[in-house]
């Protein structure tokens, strides 16, 4: 009982606490919730190298940490310099080039330098580059009501897949292996909270949104599909790991990990199927 009164704490302070964040900004530069992403990018980089150092050999963790922050960092400087954000496609190309040649140069013995290389680049890629598609948000002219439907969309998808699971779930647990306790009600709630949030911001902004109604259901279901397997694959991170939180930096969740991984694989997917079903206008 204890753990689900700190995840109901977690969600109702946290949640009116973004948003927040994201709607009280005087600026229209986003730096709250910029700063706030970056310093979850930090926090998930550090987890995550030690999530995998228990595993691989890595390399240096000063500079896969720094790469990985410098993602939404750069972004965000990008946007607010009014430069081309497209560029920061090249910073994670240039951080994948940077830990290649390290690699090359740093290294005498080569036997270990495919873990090296894979495990990095994927830190790289997970806790930075993932994380850098929230501050590309910030370039959409209505900006505010597009990130805060992200943040409520996944949030909602994940608070209603283990609302559901805890009351309906107990018959119908274990069809994914990687998580155990999920359950098919889990699922099914978790889908019907995305997509309503989806379709009442719909009501809320046609005008951003479209009137054609499956546009917002194929958001909701793709972002709910998204955060699904953002959740899972962290879980198997976990396991393959065996370890059970990746911290406990939040009361009810664990670590930073524990509670972006949601957020991190819907991301991209939201933003890009914005710019597809609604052609946003940008800054």
């Amino acid at each position: 009982m204890n753990k689900i009164l700190q995840r109901l704490l977690t969600f109702f302070i946290g949640i009116p606490l973004v948003l927040g964040i994201i709607f009280l900004d005087p600026s229209e530069t986003h730096i709250g919730i910029n700063v706030l992403t970056i310093v979850f990018s930090l926090l998930a980089a550090l987890e995550l190298y030690s999530l995998f150092s228990k595993k691989f050999e890595l390399k240096n963790k000063i500079l896969i940490v720094s790469l990985c922050l410098l993602q939404p960092a750069l972004t965000f400087l990008l946007f607010y310099f009014k430069l081309d954000i497209n560029y920061s496609y090249w910073m994670y190309l240039i951080g994948v080039f940077l830990l290649l040649s390290v690699e090359v140069f740093s290294q005498k013995v080569f036997d270990k330098s495919l873990e090296r290389l894979a495990s990095s680049v994927f830190i790289l890629f997970y806790a930075g580059f993932l994380f850098s598609f929230i501050p590309r948000m910030t370039c959409f002219k209505e900006s505010k009501i597009l990130i805060a439907l992200f943040l409520f969309t996944v949030f909602i998808n994940d608070s209603l897949a283990w609302f559901f699971g805890v009351l309906f779930g107990k018959n119908n647990r274990g069809i994914v292996a990687a998580s155990p306790n999920k359950s098919v009600a889990g699922f099914l709630g978790g889908y019907l909270g995305a997509i309503l949030s989806c379709l009442l911001a719909q009501k809320l902004w046609p005008e951003i949104f479209s009137t054609h109604i499956f546009k917002p259901i194929i958001l909701g279901f793709l972002c709910a599909t998204a955060s699904i397997i953002g959740d899972l694959i962290e879980s198997v991170f976990k396991r393959s790991s065996e370890i059970k939180d990746s911290g406990n930096i939040i009361p009810g969740r664990g670590g930073i990990l524990d509670s972006v991984d949601s957020i991190l694989f819907t991301a991209p997917v939201y933003y890009i199927l914005v710019c597809i079903l609604f052609n946003p206008e940008f800054i």
